[in-house]
């Protein structure tokens, strides 16, 4: 199984929801950056269930240990093992799971794939794993913003089931974000998404969205031609996140509907620097990072478990029927913000060591 990700900043999650825990290994980080677990932890705590009333009400901390790659409060340029306990596991409660595949999950698909799977809570499968992905971005956060002294990161719930925020990327404050406990800057839709959520959880049901993100200060240069392009690798990183269903950035699907001559993004000189006078490439042309904003935008599924029951068949083939009970989010988009963050940030930063170690310095911006 492939649980790796990133070139020269490298990162390797294990762990399964109701195991003993999670983690990350996390190669190729320079040495010399300044980190502490309560670097990490501010990041976790974002992503970590029982945060607020419309989220798992699972109990967990996410306490971070460091367990290898620092001293003294700088990281070694060794490799960095990053600890996760898992507190409040409950194995028990899916054990009907053990014989029968949860509609819309990974349990056929992995037991298709392996012939064997950990049938509680998903196991592998569950998003408890993404704990490895959002510790390692914190870190390859530090590494970017020692280097790249703009750079900046702002993801946000742009839209849940059909209720959309109004929210311009390019003025949008992670303040703002955070204020709502569903991480949509716009107030007046926040409120209609809580409700909205609240009733989806009495119902037994679920919803989706969209979650969109900014990234600011990124120079131009990163990115590679052909297959590693830089939309390329975060179209990768932001799918293989749990219960994502699509991928655009800059005018994305809507650019499709344009002429050439209305999606052009013009350059012109400004401040000594080559600009764009619009952004609808998103920040990336050519696969190549020009200086802009990046944007982009990632659809999110309705969480698959829901509270009701559903017809399923057992792994031996029979009919049967599943109660609908567990811990989970009606809907994941509030924790799937610093998900995608975390995801953005390892393509960055994974790029920006890239184009460092071809060129020996980043390029002006």
């Amino acid at each position: 199984m492939s649980s790796s990700f990133g070139a020269l900043f490298r990162v390797a999650t294990w762990g399964e929801s109701h195991g003993g825990g999670v983690g990350a290994v996390v190669d190729g980080c320079p040495p010399r950056i300044p980190l502490t677990a309560d670097d990490i932890q501010t990041d976790l705590d974002r992503r970590r269930p029982g945060q607020s009333e419309i989220v798992s009400p699972r109990a967990e901390e996410d306490k971070c240990q460091i367990l290898s790659g620092v001293f003294e409060g700088l990281t070694l340029g060794t490799p960095i093992s990053l600890m996760v306990w898992n507190k409040d596991a409950r194995p028990e409660a899916y054990r009907e799971m053990e014989t029968a595949f949860r509609p819309s999950h990974a349990d056929f698909t992995y037991q298709a794939k392996y012939g064997i799977r950990n049938w509680q809570g998903g196991g592998r499968s569950s998003a408890r794993e993404t704990i490895g992905r959002v510790a390692a971005a914190a870190i390859a956060k530090k590494v970017l913003r020692k280097f790249v002294s703009e750079f900046e990161i702002v993801a946000y719930v742009k839209s849940i089931h059909r209720i959309e925020a109004r929210a311009d990327p390019s003025e949008v404050k992670f303040t703002a974000v955070e204020e709502s406990m569903v991480r949509c800057p716009d107030p007046d839709a926040a409120v209609r998404m809580i409700d909205l959520i609240k009733t989806m959880r009495k119902e037994g049901n679920s919803v989706g969205g969209v979650i969109e993100c900014v990234v600011r200060g990124i120079p131009p240069g990163l990115g590679e031609p052909v297959f590693d392009k830089l939309e390329a690798d975060l179209a990768k990183a932001m799918l293989s996140l749990p219960a994502t269903k699509g991928f655009e950035i800059g005018s994305g699907f809507a650019g499709s509907q344009l002429t050439g001559a209305e999606h052009n993004d013009v350059f012109e000189m400004r401040e000594g620097r080559v600009r764009t006078r619009t952004n609808f490439s998103g920040g990336i042309q050519g696969g190549i990072s020009n200086g802009e904003n990046i944007f982009f935008r990632v659809a999110f599924k309705p969480t698959a478990t829901i509270l009701r029951p559903q017809e399923t068949v057992t792994t031996s083939g029979e009919t049967t029927e599943l109660a609908g009970r567990g811990r989970h989010d009606p809907c994941v988009l509030p924790r799937a913000v610093p998900m995608v963050e975390a995801m953005a940030v390892l393509v960055l930063c994974d790029h920006f060591l890239r184009q460092r170690a071809q060129s020996m310095t980043c390029p002006p911006r």
